[in-house]
């Protein structure tokens, strides 16, 4: 029925392993090599310097601040992000990037206002204690967007009457 025959290695012909500049994969077809094209994933150096230069600007901007400036504008900036939530929830018109951008202002004004604490000579329990106590202190306020949604709609009803 069947008939089994082995080689000799002397027989076998193996093709000589080539070395290609592709990665290797599962895929067994032919490549067409691409032109280089820039990705869109990666920034050029230009935008990333640009970048940088900017977030520089911002901690300056943030280190002239008092700390009392910090508190007010992080306990702002975290109203704002509660309203984008709201607007997310409610599927209204939102920027969703205005999420990883308030995030991160929070983020560094929260450093510096660590870093001065570090500067006065505060240790980390201590730190969190009179965190916890500013965070019991806030007053609640609506957010200066809210503030301003407010005033127009106020005076749209002015307007009318």
């Amino acid at each position: 029925m069947f008939s089994l025959s082995i080689a000799s290695p002397s027989s076998l012909k193996i093709p000589p392993k080539t070395t290609s500049t592709f990665p290797k994969s599962s895929f067994n077809g032919i490549r067409i090599p691409t032109p280089n094209k820039p990705s869109f994933r990666s920034p050029s150096s230009s935008s990333s310097v640009v970048m940088m230069a900017k977030r520089e600007e911002e901690l300056k901007e943030i280190r002239a601040k008092t700390t009392e400036e910090l508190n007010e504008e992080i306990v702002d900036l975290k109203g704002e992000l509660l309203m984008l939530r709201l607007q997310k929830s409610v599927r209204n018109e939102f920027k969703p990037s205005e999420f990883g951008r308030m995030r991160k202002r929070v983020a560094r004004m929260l450093t510096v206002k660590r870093e001065r604490e570090i500067e006065e000579g505060i240790n980390k329990r201590l730190s969190r204690k009179l965190d916890r106590q500013w965070k019991k202190s806030i007053v609640v306020r609506p957010p200066p967007s809210l503030k301003k949604l407010q005033e127009e709609e106020a005076a749209a009803e002015a307007e009318k009457s």
